[in-house]
Parts: C-alpha cells; sequence; structure tokens
C-alpha cells in the first residue's frame, strides 16, 4: 500500500464559490479505451446538458487509455472544436490508472467520472455534485441499488452486482450500496490524500477508495439514479471479479493490520458554532475516556482471566507479573487504535515501550498491595487477592489514562498541520510529471 501522503488531517469543508478565477468548479473525466464510436455522442450529449443545466463552470476531460482505434483522433478534434473539452493520452491501460493520472493533476474543486456509454441519466449529475460544491460531503456515488433507483439491465449482472455488494458488506464492512457504479464525484483535496494510498490501477480503484474512504470517516453521499444496461459493454465479468476479489482480500488484510495512515484523512468539524472547542477543555477528552473505560473494562477482564489461570500453577507475584504484561500490551494496542485514533506502524514499537513503562508502575502498584496483603494477612484467600488486586488496578487506571493521553499519544495534530501548499499549474510542472494533454486553445 502506498502511504505517501501529506501529514495532518483535512480542513474543515467549505461551500464553493461559483467563480473560482479561471478554474472550472467541475472537471468530468470520462476514461474510454476504443471507444471510437461512442465517443462523440456521449461528450456532445454530456456538453449540452451541463450548458444548460449546470450552474456553474465545468470541464469535460476525455481520458483515453491505450485505445488502438481512432479514438485519441476523435478525443483530440473534440478538444479543439469544444471549449470546455479536454483529452488526456495514457500509454497503459486500466480505469483506476486514467481517473488517478487526471484527478491527480486537476485544478477544479471537484472532481467526477462517469462511463461513456452514460448508461446513468444525467439528471443525477447535479445531485451528485451539489453536496460537494456545498461542503456538506467529502465523496458521492451513484447507487443503482437504492429503493428509488430504477435499473434496466440482465438478471446475470443485477446477480453479480448485489453478490459483489453483499461480499463488501461481509468482509469489509462497507456500508455504502453500490461500489461498482461509473458514476462518482470527489473534492480535490480528499482526492490528494485518498488517491496515493489507492493502489489499484483497474476495475477495483472505484472499491477501494470508497472502502479507504468510509474507514476513515469521511461522509459519502449516495445518489438513487436511473440505469440502462449497455448491452455492448466490453467489461469481461469473470476476469473482472477474479481481479475484485483479490483487491478485497488485499485492502482488508492492509485495514487488519493497520497499515494505511487513514488518520490523515479526519476531517475537523465545520463553521457551526456549536462545534467550536470550549476554552479550557481539552479537545476529544469525553470520547476519549469512554473509549479507554471500554478498553480497561475489557483488559481488566482479561488480566483476571489469565490471573486465575496462571495462579492454578505458580505464586501470585508470578501470576500478577504475567498477566499484567499480557493484559498491557494488549491494552496499549487497543487504546492506540480505538482510544486515541492511532493507525498505521509510526511509532507503534515506540508506543509499547511507553505501555511497557507506565506497565512498570500499575506492576508496582499490584504488586506492593499483594506484598501488603501477605504480611497482613497469613494465609488471603483467592477472592482477597481479587478484591484487592481490583482496587490497586484502578488506581493504576486512573494514573495510567493520564501517562497515555499526556506522554504516550499526546495530541500531536499541530505539529503535522500542513503549511498551505501552492499547487502548481500545468505550465509549472515538470514534462515528466504530466500525460500527453490537448487543451482548447480558446
Amino acid at each position: 500500500m502506498r502511504t505517501d501522503t501529506p501529514r495532518g488531517t483535512l480542513p474543515a469543508r467549505e461551500h464553493l464559490l461559483a467563480h473560482t478565477a479561471g478554474r472550472p468548479v467541475l472537471d468530468v473525466v470520462i476514461p474510454v479505451h476504443n471507444e471510437e464510436k461512442d465517443l462523440e455522442r456521449c461528450v456532445r450529449r454530456l456538453h449540452d446538458h451541463l450548458v444548460r443545466t449546470f450552474p456553474y463552470s465545468f470541464r469535460i476531460t476525455v481520458a483515453d487509455n491505450a485505445s488502438t482505434d481512432a479514438t485519441p483522433q476523435v478525443a483530440t478534434w473534440l478538444a479543439h472544436s469544444i471549449p470546455e473539452v479536454e483529452a488526456c493520452r495514457l500509454e497503459e491501460k486500466g480505469r483506476g490508472r486514467a481517473l488517478r493520472t487526471v484527478w491527480s493533476h486537476s485544478d477544479a474543486p471537484v472532481l467526477a467520472y462517469m462511463d461513456v456509454d452514460l448508461s446513468t441519466d444525467l439528471n443525477a449529475l447535479l445531485p451528485l455534485v451539489a453536496p460537494l460544491i456545498s461542503g456538506h460531503s467529502d465523496l458521492a456515488i451513484g447507487s443503482r441499488l437504492a429503493r428509488s433507483s430504477r435499473v434496466v439491465r440482465g438478471p446475470k449482472r443485477e446477480f453479480i452486482s448485489r453478490a459483489y455488494n453483499l461480499i463488501l458488506r461481509g468482509s469489509l464492512a462497507a456500508r455504502f450500496s453500490d461500489a461498482q457504479c461509473g458514476f462518482k464525484a470527489i473534492r480535490r483535496e480528499v482526492a490528494e490524500r485518498l488517491l496515493p494510498m489507492v493502489e489499484d490501477t483497474g476495475w477495483f480503484f472505484d472499491t477501494e477508495l470508497l472502502v479507504l474512504a468510509e474507514r476513515a470517516g469521511l461522509r459519502i453521499h449516495e445518489v438513487p439514479v436511473d440505469w440502462v444496461d449497455d448491452p455492448d459493454s466490453t467489461v469481461h465479468i469473470v476476469s473482472t471479479a477474479t481481479e475484485d476479489l483479490k483487491g478485497v482480500w488485499r485492502v482488508g488484510r492492509a485495514l487488519a493490520v493497520g497499515g494505511l495512515p487513514l488518520d490523515r484523512l479526519a476531517r475537523p468539524f465545520g463553521d457551526d458554532p456549536r462545534d467550536r472547542q470550549l476554552s479550557g477543555v481539552p479537545g476529544g477528552l469525553a470520547r476519549q475516556l469512554v473509549g479507554f473505560c471500554v478498553v480497561g473494562a475489557l483488559s481488566t477482564l482479561l488480566y483476571l482471566l489469565l490471573y486465575s489461570l496462571f495462579r492454578a500453577g505458580v505464586g501470585p507475584q508470578v501470576s500478577n507479573a504475567g498477566a499484567l504484561l499480557l493484559s498491557a500490551v494488549a491494552n496499549t494496542a487497543a487504546n492506540r487504535r480505538l482510544t486515541f485514533g492511532i493507525q498505521g506502524r509510526e511509532r507503534a514499537v515506540r508506543h509499547q515501550a511507553q505501555g511497557l513503562v507506565v506497565f512498570g508502575i500499575g506492576l508496582a502498584l499490584t504488586s506492593g498491595s499483594l506484598a501488603a496483603l501477605d504480611a497482613a494477612a497469613t494465609k488471603p484467600s483467592h477472592g482477597t487477592e481479587l478484591a484487592v488486586l481490583i482496587a490497586a488496578n484502578l488506581a493504576a487506571t486512573m494514573l495510567r489514562f493520564l501517562l497515555f493521553r499526556a506522554w504516550v499519544f499526546p495530541d500531536r495534530r499541530d505539529d503535522h498541520a500542513p503549511a498551505d501548499r501552492h499547487v502548481p499549474a500545468d505550465d509549472e510542472r515538470p514534462a515528466s510529471e504530466l500525460p500527453y494533454t490537448v487543451r482548447n486553445s480558446r
């Protein structure tokens, strides 16, 4: 997985201005491969629809990925004929590769794409991008599986689509309803952070993008669409399904081991006064306390279970040390991920080492309590030992939270906040970073 994303959290979403100093507000990408017959009809129909109904400036970018027919020539001719159309040529196949390339170099604040067959009713385009323009959502997708959607397609494709989305729900806990509908949009600042984490360059690109966005807590808006299947579609269902399942396994494994810095996609609250932090109140304290208590309760149960198991074979001091050590490692890992929201492997070893120091303090408290109990009673019962250990663990837990918050997992967002980044214009970028692009000269 690629993780070369900017550090720091995303800025708060803001409503986009209608006029963006010569830049289009919306860039609609049409990825194509050998579509010489349908390309002109698609582009002209989309352009006519946007001119008549879309209240913001826009651009249509044809992303030709390794076509071997006359598609590049048609795209170039359209770019020269229509002011709002551009053409981009890539020498390698892959819908995901085409979208990543164009989105990464686009200057529009809202980026979208749709399939060249225009199976989706274009009346859904404005509802798709409106939540992104207003600042309400981070991504938007068209859904063919919503109750109010109207879909015309064969039973085979219907079954495959629903089965695939059930697999995503069962394996990756996805909550969005339609991963593969070719009708999506994303805000540019989100794409800048999210695209470097997406590894797939083919049809699984959409799914990977959505799963990572959802796991990071970004807001995904779904729009019911009317959709008519293209009987001449060239998608190879079996090979595509196989690659998708491989992608599900790869992404699931990366999420399971915490191999992605999804914390860099976190969003602060917006500009509602109710969302502003109160002076003198540490941010996230209430949520962290709840998470710490839940993890602490589970860790205590684990500790008591381990102590009881060890006590059957060894003395109380050894049993206490072994149970506390194992439960402390699990407690540090759980608090790191769930309470303080730290993902990925960065500083993981250091956090565990610091957690062991905190464990040493807890060990001193609980061991001292056991020593005091032994001095006060000749042969204390097992129940008495557990009661003393619970009391000592409560005191150690309070100290552990304070040390975790102030020392082990301090809030470092301000240290990683990115400075205002200058987005270079196309003529400032090295030629090696740009695909072959045809722009209208007007």
